[in-house]
């Protein structure tokens, strides 16, 4: 075989070496037009190059900065859980003991079938009133973070803490606690901040912790039944399917529902207790809970019940001040009538002595 030439010994001739040297250091056609061009451009006038740009915002109007990271998923939880609270005018929370994950979709699916009875039933009345039943969920909750979005909803109001810093108060909106300055700095310990994760609301609530009369109550596992409406009638047929014995309601009877009686339902029932109820606003305990719940009518029922009672009152008012002035009247009268006939009797005696 003949010998191999090894390239790097192989010599180049030397115009083929400067060719390659100008073709690496030949500035392109392109940047000799723009040099060029640059050179016959007149410069800016001097107040636009004393003037400063305007700030950039570092993140959009519609995710202002937060003081806790948004991408956390606990931050996403106090979100929701803040979203739930305003939203949801009724709640019931519940204790759970390890409930398996199929004795939650059999609950779950018998209080479906509930609600949709109810549903059908207001309609079958010809009441108008929306279905609630694909809006009525159990859900676990994350005790610590419902504790906090808690306090944001009941405590935080960004008015008073704008008011307290010296500043002008802000345009909130009422559902989603945002305020309609946002800083153009992006700082996210901006005060004038004063959506859910700001630092405002953070050290607005962080005095009055434990002060909530939920906040004794929000230990250990915890769930969460929310209706959208205040619906006795729903409340009702709830309690009755996850807890008939406690609420002294009828059980479903294994004819009517057998699915309520199998053995994932019945042991998913056993490891829940209810503990409270929140109900616009306020703490209602098993008993003020019931007392909702048995309202006949629902929302329409109390309302009637309602004015019957102002009608009432109204009426028992009228008959007071309407006696008291017959019986002033008659009074008058009978004394008039007195005073007639002693008047006759003098008049009388006078003619016989004469």
């Amino acid at each position: 075989m003949p010998p191999r030439l090894r390239l790097s010994n192989a010599r180049v001739p030397q115009s083929v070496r400067c060719q390659r040297l100008l073709c690496q250091f030949e500035i392109p056609t392109a940047v000799r037009y723009a040099s060029t061009a640059a050179a016959t451009t007149p410069a800016p006038p001097i107040e636009q190059m004393t003037i400063s740009p305007p700030p950039i915002a570092s993140s959009p109007p519609s995710q202002p900065p937060s003081h806790r990271s948004p991408e956390h998923r606990r931050s996403q939880l106090l979100r929701q859980y803040t979203s739930l609270i305003r939203t949801t005018p009724l709640m019931v929370f519940l204790q759970h003991d390890n409930l398996q994950s199929v004795e939650w979709a059999a609950i779950r699916r018998e209080l479906n079938k509930a609600m949709q009875k109810v549903d059908a039933q207001i309609a079958a009345e010809g009441r108008n009133a929306p279905a609630l039943a694909p809006h009525i969920k159990v859900q676990i909750i994350q005790t610590s973070i419902f504790d906090v979005a808690l306090r944001i909803v009941e405590y935080f109001r960004p008015s008073q803490s704008t008011l307290e810093k010296g500043k002008p108060p802000s345009a909130v909106d009422p559902a989603t606690q945002t305020s309609a300055e946002i800083s153009l700095s992006g700082d996210r310990d901006d005060p004038t901040l004063t959506h859910d994760l700001s630092r405002a609301a953070q050290s607005a609530v962080r005095n009055v912790k434990g002060q909530h009369a939920l906040s004794t109550l929000l230990v250990g596992p915890v769930a969460v039944l929310s209706i959208p409406h205040v619906s006795p009638e729903h409340l009702k047929a709830a309690m009755s399917v996850l807890a008939p014995k406690a609420f002294g309601y009828p059980a479903p009877t294994r004819k009517a529902n057998p699915d309520w009686h199998t053995l994932s339902v019945q042991n998913g029932l056993s490891k829940l207790n209810i503990l409270a109820a929140r109900m616009d606003n306020q703490v209602f305990d098993v008993d003020q809970t019931k007392w909702v719940g048995s309202i006949e009518g629902g929302m329409d029922g109390l309302r009637s019940q309602l004015v019957m009672a102002l009608h009432s009152m109204g009426s028992s008012i009228t008959n007071t001040l309407e006696g008291a002035g017959k019986s002033l009247y008659f009074t008058l009268e009978s004394r008039r009538n007195v005073l007639e006939d002693d008047q006759k009797g003098e008049g009388a005696t006078g003619d016989k002595a004469e």
